[in-house]
């Protein structure tokens, strides 16, 4: 990069007071934010979001699942964009950076570009991914794993939330059912800028995470099956109780977890008791369970030691207890050379840094399938995210904005292959335009 590219920065100010103007949309009292995937709030920052990127000169589209692309042109339209984004849907109980900074960023760096003249050799373009936090459609990412050929668009234009109202129905009540084909539009990397919805860099000082990697996941659903009988009058050692059961596998799963430390992580999240009574034992109860970790093989031998420490609980307790396997999403690894480049621009602005795991999955660990993907992260107070008292200060959301600004010049101007589709070796997403299978 030539000197005045060297020195770019965002304006803060201005990134700070867009963060600040779209958490009107869905505002809570609380000062949080309400912003659930392709309500009318989500309609509303939408527009706001697609009107500001027009004002910008970005020529913005949108695909059969709700997904806006946002595209500043470069000098050569052949390579495909370097491209970065996030999601605007919040949780219920959202905060104002999760998500939205990664959009607003991107938005700001184009800005940026513009104020200083600056044109980029490859395109560059910023995203809004359609539902990443999944509280009202299942799966959460479900725009990007369909982008990624993980889901059809048709499975998932026909999922449905609470009300019985499918994607595709809240799609079209919005407007925001595009023409452009899922999967159809080529990038050639991709950055996500992120709070780290962890307490990791705030305690330690940090400014920026390199993410070089997103930790895998299971879920599964289980049952706990045992008697139905009078609390009153069934004695202690005749009892077959379902939740004293339970209680212990939710205390195995902890063990395991620690056990295969330090990253692995294991929660019971919800448990359902069949036909709950003050004074009956608990018969059967249905419960689920999230493993986490960055590596395969630890995710597989918690699996390993679960089911042994179940099949124990369940033969000494007289239980008949299920664990199955409903969903999992393998470790990423990220890009190496997109990687260096977050980390070529974090060490170029003098910013307090360290590698980082993802513990959270979010759209560009779905999108690493085709593309090739690096994530940054900045902290937020005390690690709390999907809560209204999510904060993260101008001056690190500003520093997240500049590695982002710096890392997309790069890649964009980086030199191309023989192929003219690489970025030093990077490669293009070759998806067709054809719906990609599940």
């Amino acid at each position: 990069m030539h000197d005045a590219r060297h020195n770019l920065k965002v304006d803060g100010s201005r990134l700070w007071a867009t963060i600040q103007e779209t958490a009107r949309f869905g505002g809570t009292p609380e000062g949080g934010v309400d912003r659930l995937t392709l309500s009318v709030t989500d309609g509303r920052v939408r527009d706001w979001f697609r009107d500001a990127c027009e004002a910008a000169g970005l020529e913005v589209a949108v695909d059969e699942l709700g997904t806006q692309f946002a595209l500043r042109r470069g000098r050569d339209m052949s390579l495909p964009p370097v491209a970065c984004g996030s999601h605007l849907d919040t949780q219920p109980t959202g905060g104002r950076f999760d998500g939205i900074l990664g959009v607003l960023a991107g938005l700001e760096v184009m800005r940026t570009l513009d104020d200083a003249g600056i044109e980029t050799q490859a395109p560059l373009m910023v995203v809004n991914w359609t539902n990443e936090e999944g509280s009202r459609f299942a799966p959460a990412t479900m725009a990007s794993a369909a982008y990624a050929g993980l889901f059809t668009v048709a499975d998932i234009q026909s999922r449905r939330d609470a009300a019985g109202i499918s994607v595709g129905e809240a799609l079209d009540a919005i407007g925001y059912r595009g023409p452009e084909p899922t999967g159809a539009r080529a990038i050639g990397a991709f950055v996500e800028l992120h709070i780290e919805q962890g307490p990791i860099l705030d305690a330690e000082g940090e400014s920026i995470g390199v993410v070089d990697r997103c930790q895998g996941v299971a879920w599964y659903d289980g049952t706990v099956t045992g008697f139905e009988s009078h609390a009153g009058t069934t004695p202690m050692p005749r009892r077959r109780d379902a939740m004293a059961g339970l209680a212990e596998i939710a205390l195995a799963a902890e063990a395991v977890a620690l056990a295969h430390g330090p990253a692995a992580v294991a929660t019971m999240g919800e448990a359902t008791i069949a036909a709950p009574s003050r004074n009956v034992v608990p018969g059967r109860i249905a419960f689920t369970l999230d493993v986490r970790d960055p590596a395969q093989a630890t995710l597989d031998a918690m699996e390993a030691a679960l089911h042994e420490r179940i099949a124990e609980i369940g033969a000494r307790r007289d239980l008949a207890i299920t664990l199955d396997k409903i969903w999992s999403r393998a470790p990423v690894v990220f890009h190496p050379e997109v990687v260096a480049a977050v980390e070529a621009a974090t060490r170029g602005l003098g910013l307090a840094h360290r590698r980082m795991v993802s513990g959270a999955q979010h759209d560009a660990c779905n999108i690493a399938d085709t593309v090739p993907t690096a994530m940054i992260f900045v902290p937020c107070k005390d690690g709390i995210s999907h809560n209204p008292a999510e904060s993260a200060t101008q001056e690190d959301c500003t520093a997240g904005a500049d590695v982002l600004l710096r890392t997309l010049v790069a890649l964009a101007d980086a030199p191309r292959s023989q192929s003219a589709s690489t970025v030093s070796g990077i490669g293009a997403n070759t998806q067709s335009s054809a719906e990609p299978s599940s």
